[in-house]
């Protein structure tokens, strides 16, 4: 039998603590990048929308079957701020301190809690969210068109050239 999938696509969004720009190194993107790959190919989710802006992150993700999203949320963040700590212990642990919360539960806290995750139960809403994450880097003054952000979907969506290896397209 096969399993279906039974979750609406989902925008996500993750904003870092107190909205420092923890994502504007290079090195931060690509872990998120890593992060997402990893859980496309593993077959958690489907990816087909994504931007990383310098203090946040916007994804539509779609959980594959049996996949619960509350548990892929919070394995992502949990991940990612695990190697982004690891890294800036290395890298940069002035940076890190900026980070330092000394919680009963934690050291460091680098997403603010409660990510906002809304269900796409409509092609409508699905392509104004897109439109959105796209757009939100020419908002931001980081580039004059959505294509030339570099970590974004917009290319994909633009040329059909997926350059991640990690992508689908909302229509296939």
């Amino acid at each position: 039998m096969v399993a279906l999938i039974t979750e609406y696509p989902q925008f996500f969004t993750a904003t870092n603590l107190e909205w420092k720009p923890l994502l504007k190194t290079v090195a931060n993107k690509e872990i998120v990048i890593s992060s997402l790959r990893f859980l496309v190919e593993n077959k958690r989710i489907k990816l087909y929308a994504f931007v990383i802006m310098p203090n946040h992150l916007h994804l539509i993700w779609q959980m594959q079957p049996l996949i619960h999203p509350t548990h892929v949320q919070r394995d992502f963040l949990k991940y990612t701020a695990q190697q982004i700590k690891y890294h800036m212990q290395q890298h940069d642990p002035e940076m890190l301190q900026a980070f330092f919360v000394g919680a009963a539960d934690r050291m460091y806290q680098f997403w603010e809690r409660n990510p906002l995750s809304i269900e796409l139960r409509s092609h409508i809403f699905f392509q104004q969210k897109l439109d959105y994450i796209h757009f939100n880097p020419v908002r931001a003054g980081l580039c004059k068109y959505p294509e030339e952000y570099l970590y974004s979907s917009a290319q994909f969506y633009r040329t059909g050239v997926d350059n991640w290896g990690f992508l689908s397209h909302h229509a296939d």
